[in-house]
C-alpha cells in the first residue's frame, strides 16, 4: 500500500519561494508507484494543500490532516522542505513529534541549536572545531563599533544570526559601515553574529543518512563572482559551484572528518549541509544547513549525482529513514 507523504513547503521567511522550489522539485521526483505525494504550502496566514490545480484545501492543525471528498487523509510522513523558519528552526519537528508523525529532517532540539549560529559555533567549539573570530549583538544593544574592529579586525562579516540563503549577510570592509550592515541583519533577526574574514578556499559537504549508514558526499567547492557568497551567488548564477572540490588530499581528509564528526557528534538525522573555508589545511566552520535547497541546481542533489545517487533514491531514502 502506497504511503501518504506530506511535503510541507513555504514558511515564514525570506527563503519563502526557495522552499516552494524545493518542494516542487521533491514533488516531481517522488516515485509515484510506491508514494502518494501531497503539496502541503506553510504560511502565517494559512496551512493548505495545494491540489493539481493548484486550488487550496485547508489543513486541519490539530492532527495534520486534509479532508478530500469526505474523507480524512492523514500522513504516514512528512518531507520537510521549508528553509527557515518554521522548518528549519524546530518549530515544525516539535510539532510533528508531538503529533508521532514520522518527518525527514533532525530532531527539533537538533534543529533550533543548529539554525543558532551563536550557539552552534559556541556548542562545537570545544570539541575542536575551528572558527572566525566572532562579536555578538542583541537589537537594542548599545554599538561599540571600535571594540568591534578591534574583536575582529577589517573586513568582517556582518550576519543575521538566524536566517539562510545570505539573506542578512554583508561584507564590511571600513567601520563606517558597520552601521548599514547591522541594519540589514537586524531586518532578518534580533541577533547579530560578527564574524573575522577568512581568506582561504571555501566549500561545502553534504553528510546524509543513505540506507542506514552516514555517508560524506562529494565535496563542492565555492568560488563566487561577487564579494561572497551572497545570494546572487548562490541563486542566479554568480558563482561557480566545483565538484569534486580542487583541494588537496590532505583538505579533504580533514573537512570529511569535521563534517561526519558535526553530524554525528550533534546526533543530526537526514540531510545536511555544512559550510566551511580553509585556512592551510584546516577547515573553519561557517554554519550547518538542516534543511538544504534540494533543486536540480542545489549543492547537495550535485553531490548526490556525483556520488551516483539520483533526486528519486535521494529523496526515497530521507523518508525511509524518517519511517524506520
Amino acid at each position: 500500500m502506497k504511503k501518504n507523504i506530506a511535503i510541507v513547503m513555504g514558511g515564514y521567511s525570506s527563503e519563502y519561494g526557495i522552499s516552494m522550489k524545493s518542494g516542487s522539485v521533491v514533488y516531481r521526483y517522488l516515485n509515484s508507484e510506491k508514494y502518494s505525494p501531497y503539496r502541503i504550502v506553510i504560511t502565517k496566514e494559512k496551512w493548505a494543500y495545494l491540489n493539481d490545480a493548484d486550488e487550496e484545501i485547508p489543513v486541519d492543525k490539530s492532527d495534520f490532516s486534509i479532508t478530500l471528498e469526505d474523507k480524512k487523509i492523514r500522513f504516514d510522513c512528512v518531507f520537510n522542505a521549508i528553509h527557515g523558519t518554521p522548518g528549519e528552526d524546530g518549530l515544525l519537528q516539535a510539532y510533528f513529534e508531538l503529533l508521532d508523525i514520522p518527518q525527514t529532517s533532525c530532531d527539533h532540539y537538533e534543529a533550533a541549536l543548529t539554525f543558532n549560529k551563536r550557539d552552534l559555533l559556541s556548542t562545537l567549539k570545544p570539541y575542536g572545531v575551528h572558527c572566525a573570530t566572532s562579536y555578538y549583538l542583541d537589537k537594542g544593544d548599545s554599538i561599540d563599533e571600535d571594540h568591534i574592529v578591534e574583536k575582529v579586525g577589517l573586513p568582517c562579516f556582518v550576519k543575521a544570526n538566524r536566517a539562510g540563503s545570505s539573506y542578512g549577510v554583508s561584507k564590511v570592509y571600513e567601520k563606517e559601515g558597520l552601521t548599514k550592515a547591522l541594519d540589514n541583519a537586524f531586518s532578518e533577526d534580533n541577533e547579530v553574529i560578527i564574524e573575522s574574514f577568512l581568506d582561504g578556499t571555501e566549500v561545502s559537504v553534504g553528510v546524509i543518512t543513505y540506507n542506514g549508514k552516514v555517508m560524506v558526499l562529494p565535496i563542492t567547492e565555492i568560488v563566487s563572482e561577487n564579494d561572497f557568497f551572497d545570494f546572487e551567488a548562490k541563486y542566479l548564477g554568480k558563482s561557480q559551484e566545483i565538484t569534486p572540490a580542487r583541494i588537496s588530499k590532505k583538505q579533504e581528509e580533514n573537512v570529511r572528518h569535521w563534517a561526519e564528526f558535526i553530524y554525528k557528534t550533534l546526533g543530526l538525522k537526514g540531510y545536511t549541509r555544512s559550510e566551511f573555508i580553509f585556512i592551510g589545511d584546516t577547515p573553519h566552520l561557517l554554519e550547518v544547513n538542516t534543511t538544504p535547497g534540494l533543486t536540480e541546481e542545489s549543492i547537495l542533489p550535485k553531490q548526490a549525482k556525483e556520488a551516483g545517487i539520483s533526486l528519486e533514491e535521494l529523496f526515497a531514502s530521507a523518508i525511509e529513514e524518517a519511517l524506520r
